[in-house]
């Protein structure tokens, strides 16, 4: 899998892609040691990143990458040539790797994109990657994204400052989706809008100290009684869906996913 990140600011990716659970994902992994004791070669990463900054392929003394919009008004925009140019060389080079990486989708992170959710992460999760475009000032030459742009994600109803953070995100949650990368491999299966949870939001979670300042850890979750404590989670994750987004209850309601208990838990607390 591999993401080609087009941005103006390489820099602010390099602590992300180093950091963290999910750096296990970003860098190639030793291999196996050979009879001898010495490492075999490098594995392949999980998810290859690579990042490309448009104002290497800007013409001119200044590398000129923005100019002021047709029609006045505030801000820069974004030129077309040099993304074009920059988009170029990223074909050419997974051209050259793999034939038929040329043609990988072009996504571009806007506040008119569909948004991301846990269902799409799952799909780019066992995808072949994609290049991201990383927008800045006020947008990118429309030219661009009618001649290029296959896909457009928000990641909410907020503006921020560029691409990058919400580029970031997306690597983020499909990297932890990869096999290996998090610690307990079932981990992700128990997140909030996963599947296994029936789209519901997660229930709390406690660790020591058992008596924080007065607040103690729930009884049923010290008891060692298995069922009970099951059960007490699926009813604590039916209260936070209903009282924090009854949208996700009302989808699992009408996909068949709540049983006669969770229904009659619901009844009880209405």
């Amino acid at each position: 899998m591999r993401f080609d990140i087009i941005t103006l600011f390489p820099d602010m990716f390099t602590a992300f892609l180093g950091s963290g659970v999910t750096r296990r994902a970003f860098v190639a992994a030793p291999g196996e040691p050979s009879p001898k004791g010495r490492a075999g070669a490098p594995k392949p990463k999980l998810v290859d990143v690579r990042l490309w900054n448009p104002r290497d392929f800007a013409v001119g003394n200044y590398r000129r990458v923005d100019d002021r919009p047709f029609g006045g008004g505030p801000g820069m925009v974004m030129m077309v040539e040099p993304l074009t140019e920059c988009l170029n060389a990223i074909r050419a080079d997974r051209e050259q790797e793999e034939s038929g990486g040329g043609n990988a989708p072009v996504v571009l992170f806007s506040p008119i994109g569909k948004r991301l959710d846990h269902a799409s992460v799952e799909q780019w999760s066992v995808s072949a990657g994609a290049v991201l475009v990383c927008g800045r000032y006020e947008g990118i030459d429309q030219r661009f994204i009618d001649a290029y742009v296959t896909a457009q994600i928000s990641i909410g109803d907020f503006v921020l400052s560029g691409g990058e953070i919400a580029a970031m995100a997306l690597l983020d949650a499909v990297a932890r989706l990869q096999p290996g990368v998090l610690n307990d491999e079932g981990s992700h299966q128990l997140d909030s809008f996963n599947p296994a949870l029936d789209g519901l939001l997660d229930c709390p979670h406690f660790t020591r100290p058992v008596d924080w300042n007065g607040a103690l850890v729930p009884d049923v979750l010290m008891s060692g009684h298995h069922a009970d404590i099951e059960r007490w989670r699926r009813d604590q994750r039916l209260r936070i869906t209903t009282e924090n987004r009854p949208d996700l209850l009302a989808a699992a309601r009408t996909a068949g996913r709540l049983t006669k208990v969770d229904e009659a838990g619901l009844t009880k607390k209405r």
